[in-house]
């Protein structure tokens, strides 16, 4: 078998035209929405992963602010910094981009973002109301799955899907989604024995560790739905996922590549939640 290709790249264009139309309603109406993003400290990944999602509202009609710190910056003074961003009337959503310096918390961080702000999805408030089922913003990269999902038509519900990966980000917020559209849901995390016997049993295997080909070819049952949600570096350097990609496709019917899978819808689905909190405001 050969698997097809969830372009993540095409699929995002397709949001994201969708995303500057609305955002140009809004601003018609003077509401442009606009977006908060905090970076404290120098990580060359979070330059980069920032930079991207800067760009992206440029280009399509959100306002953007950028405000990077010293790795010194106390807890304290981010704190405030994103008291006062609550209390902006012109913005809508507020990203305060991970890993944290060590000596900030950053779930007190988290938790300090106004929950109708929170357009990662990862305040409690937001967490609790996906857990219920009635999700004020899906956290980016699960609502991307399920979008990359959406758009191949494939049946979740009734469907076993695997998670492999149990963080607050992607496995647990992955799984619910899961679970509402209808799906019976498995999840593996580290201790998980014999992964294999789980992941050969998944119709939809998504897998979100940061561990290069943990799963392999022969881990996959024929024609499944493969979602790589991984990025790591090969030996060559090379971005590379969780997935044994070439491996997946002789075996899944959909597979996602990286990079150009997962990702690029990530800063697209951001892109949907400021956007829907401007609405809503």
């Amino acid at each position: 078998m050969s698997a097809k290709i969830i372009d993540g790249n095409q699929l995002s264009k397709q949001v994201r035209t969708e995303v500057a139309k609305r955002a140009a309603a809004l601003n018609v109406q003077g509401r442009q929405p606009g977006l908060a993003v905090i970076l404290v400290g120098d990580s060359q990944a979070s330059q980069v992963y920032v930079r991207n999602k800067i760009k992206a509202c440029e280009e399509n009609g959100i306002h953007s602010v950028f405000e990077k710190y010293d790795v010194s910056m106390t807890e304290a003074e981010l704190l405030a910094r994103v008291h006062a961003l609550n209390h902006d009337s012109k913005i809508h959503g507020i990203l305060v981009q991970l890993p944290l310096p060590a000596h900030i918390d950053s779930h007190k961080v988290i938790e300090a973002i106004a929950a109708e702000k929170d357009v990662d999805g990862f305040h409690i408030s937001n967490a609790g109301l996906l857990m219920t089922g009635q999700p004020l913003f899906r956290p980016c990269t699960p609502y991307g799955v399920m979008k990359m999902l959406d758009s191949i038509d494939y049946p979740v519900r009734g469907a076993h899907a695997v998670v492999v990966g149990a963080s607050n980000i992607v496995g647990k917020p992955q799984a619910m989604l899961l679970l509402q559209a209808g799906a019976t849901v498995t999840i593996c995390n580290s201790k998980t024995r014999d992964l294999g016997h789980h992941t050969r049993d998944a119709d939809i295997l998504v897998v979100a560790t940061g561990k290069r080909n943990i799963v392999t070819g022969d881990m996959i049952k024929p024609g499944a739905v493969v979602i790589d949600v991984g990025m790591n570096r090969d030996d060559a350097g090379k971005l590379c996922g969780d997935v044994d990609y070439a491996g997946a496709c002789d075996v899944a019917s959909w597979v996602t590549p990286v990079p150009g899978g997962v990702g690029p819808m990530t800063i697209t689905m951001l892109l949907v939640n400021t956007l829907e909190a401007a609405e809503r405001n």
